[in-house]
């Protein structure tokens, strides 16, 4: 089987499991015999103990269409609790606009880096290139 393509055991097999657990044998015993990693276990026996046995074959990973909350910088200005009801509106405008601001930002600074890196990597490639170090690129100058 592929290391990319997760196993898939039966509920019935991962509650024989667990009940090999609740006997007292050790976490390391048990999954060597039935072929799986410890930390499998591990995670098997934390679902069935928050959630019994429909615990056991939840999906795993983020739902579909979920998006992470926008981090909003730290800021001293008062919140919308703090201005009344009247400014509630443009408080949730202008942090949702700073939001957009901080997240620009962060794009424009991982292309910074990547222009960066090419540009070295560029330079690199044209002193060592079979021409004796001559630029081969259509760049003229470093800036």
């Amino acid at each position: 089987m592929s290391k990319g393509s997760p196993r898939k055991f039966s509920t019935e097999f991962k509650v024989r499991v667990l009940a090999r657990l609740e006997k007292g044998e050790t976490v390391a015993a048990v999954a060597r015999e039935a072929g799986v990693a410890r930390q499998v276990v591990d995670d098997w026996r934390k679902a069935f103990r928050a959630h019994g046995p429909a615990g056991l074959n939840r999906k795993r990973g983020r739902k579909p269409g979920w998006r992470p909350p926008p981090r909003l910088p730290e800021t001293n200005e008062p919140t919308s609790a703090d201005a009344g009801p009247s400014a509630s509106g443009s408080t949730d405008e202008l942090a949702r606009a700073k939001a957009r601001i901080a997240e620009l930002e962060r794009v424009i600074g991982r292309q910074q880096a990547d222009l960066h890196f090419f540009r070295e990597a560029l330079r690199l490639w044209d002193a060592t290139s079979r021409s004796g170090g001559a630029p081969t690129s259509t760049r003229s100058s470093k800036k």
